[in-house]
């Protein structure tokens, strides 16, 4: 991020802002594209995979039920928080309105026509009449999710012997496309210098942008930290056995792993033996709720991205109807199930986020920069509602440990 922003600053000096549109923001766009091309198969095969995963119908209806039922309602609080704080700081509105058409311009903004439809015309959009047409169009990822989820259940209906084959194929799969992922977030530093250089050169080095991001900064650490150490510890006094400060103390190994690492999954292992060792969670619940957890469980994730969409937009000048915040909510709340656990995986589903509410892509160029630190942050945060939930699921299992 800094090479990029002297880049961009020395091409101002010198009159180079031209080179830097021709010859290094195609970099960084490609970087975008990159992400966008991923989108759709990361998302399909990872819902399928976690509820396939998930073994039968009756433990899906059972233990499952209640552990994504949490899951979800966990998230619409993380992304009821992070809009109510983007929506009253306003951070993108730190940024100077003047240089607002010439980004609007250079991030190309297309924007959905309205329908004039019935109240409940977005449960018409969810179903799609052709999988292959949804599947070819980024903005229609949530007829992507309702397919996936609908063909992940009608899976588990049928003999285990018949679907073992599937199996196999979404676990191969899956590793093919988190390795395809893991090969784009190497090249993130590259994009990054190369977004960072074209946006400086594209506001002619206006440093309210910086200003703007310093303030998002603040206000996505914020509401992680509200989730974490507001939410959590009440939950676990309304529901859990387990006392709030015993809790966090003794959650603090897998915290730390989960933020050193900025991966939910690497961190996995550590957090089932912190959940089973050191808070004495039912070895039952453990088992079921942490790799459940670590594919669909992102409320930082959640949080961050509802800031991010609404902070871009702020910047952008682009002004959401309800119908859009009614799809941002679902599209937030849905699609974090498919966030790969590693290192910068929400971009990939940020970028389908940012289409199916009429903001480019591109506007990614805005965040990327400074998101190493609260990938990390909000990966802490991850980590511990997968704790939490294990916590109070398995609350009839929870041992009494010294603390």
């Amino acid at each position: 991020m800094c090479v990029g922003i002297i880049v961009g600053v020395v091409a101002i000096n010198i009159n180079g802002q031209q080179f830097v549109t021709d010859w290094l923001k195609p970099w960084g766009q490609i970087f975008i594209r990159l992400l966008q091309l991923v989108a759709v198969p990361l998302v399909f095969v990872s819902l399928i995979k976690g509820v396939i995963g998930v073994g039968d119908v009756s433990r899906f209806s059972k233990m499952g039920l209640k552990t994504v039922g949490l899951y979800i309602i966990f998230k619409i609080f993380a992304i009821t928080v992070g809009i109510t704080l983007v929506t009253l700081i306003k951070p993108g509105q730190f940024f100077d309105s003047s240089q607002t058409v010439g980004m609007v311009e250079s991030f190309t903004v297309t924007m959905p026509t309205e329908k004039q439809q019935g109240p409940l015309s977005f449960l018409f959009e969810i179903v799609p009449n052709n999988f292959f047409a949804a599947a070819s169009d980024n903005t229609k990822m949530l007829q992507i999710i309702f397919f996936a989820l609908f063909f992940g259940i009608a899976a588990l209906t049928i003999k285990k012997k018949k679907m073992k084959p599937v199996m196999k194929l979404v676990d191969s799969l899956y590793s093919i496309i988190l390795k395809m992922v893991d090969i784009i977030i190497k090249a993130a530093p590259y994009g990054v210098l190369a977004l960072m250089a074209g946006l400086v050169a594209d506001t002619s080095g206006n440093l309210g942008l910086f200003s703007a991001l310093a303030v998002y900064a603040l206000t996505v650490t914020a509401g992680l930290a509200i989730i974490c150490f507001g939410f959590y510890p009440l939950l676990m006094k309304l529901f859990g056995r387990i006392p709030a400060k015993r809790f966090l103390k003794e959650a603090y190994p897998a915290q730390l792993v989960a933020f050193s690492t900025s991966s939910s999954a690497a961190t996995l292992p550590v957090t089932m033996d912190v959940a089973k060792n050191r808070l004495g969670i039912s070895e039952e619940a453990v088992s079921f709720v942490m790799p459940t957890g670590a594919t669909i469980n992102m409320d930082g994730t959640s949080c961050f991205q509802a800031i991010s969409i609404l902070f871009i937009a702020q910047v952008l000048g682009i002004d959401l109807t309800f119908g859009q915040m009614i799809t941002l909510i679902l599209m937030t709340t849905i699609s974090s199930i498919g966030a790969p656990g590693i290192p910068g995986g929400s971009y990939v589903v940020m970028t389908m986020v940012l289409s199916s509410v009429g903001i480019p892509a591109h506007g990614l160029a805005l965040i990327l920069g400074i998101d190493r630190p609260l990938d990390m942050m909000r990966t802490v945060v991850n980590v511990t509602g997968d704790m939490v939930v294990a916590a109070i699921v398995g609350e009839g299992g929870v041992k009494e440990l010294g603390s």
